[in-house]
């Protein structure tokens, strides 16, 4: 006669599977998001680095 089942235990692996996945996406997620980070860093342009304002308009 086979085993009878554990309950606890497969939910608690159920569990266990999907906090991993959950962590998983998480990381993927944050990792996503810090190279959207650095990249928009990289094309704005620094404090020092602003390009000249062109103060005269031609009211023509």
């Amino acid at each position: 006669m086979p085993f009878k089942p554990n309950y606890n235990q497969q939910r608690s692996e159920r569990n266990r599977l999907k906090e991993q996945k959950k962590q998983e996406k998480l990381q993927r997620r944050e990792e996503e998001s810090a190279r959207r980070k650095a990249g928009q860093e990289g094309d704005a342009p620094q404090d020092g680095d602003a390009p000249p304002q062109d103060d005269q308009t031609d009211p023509s």
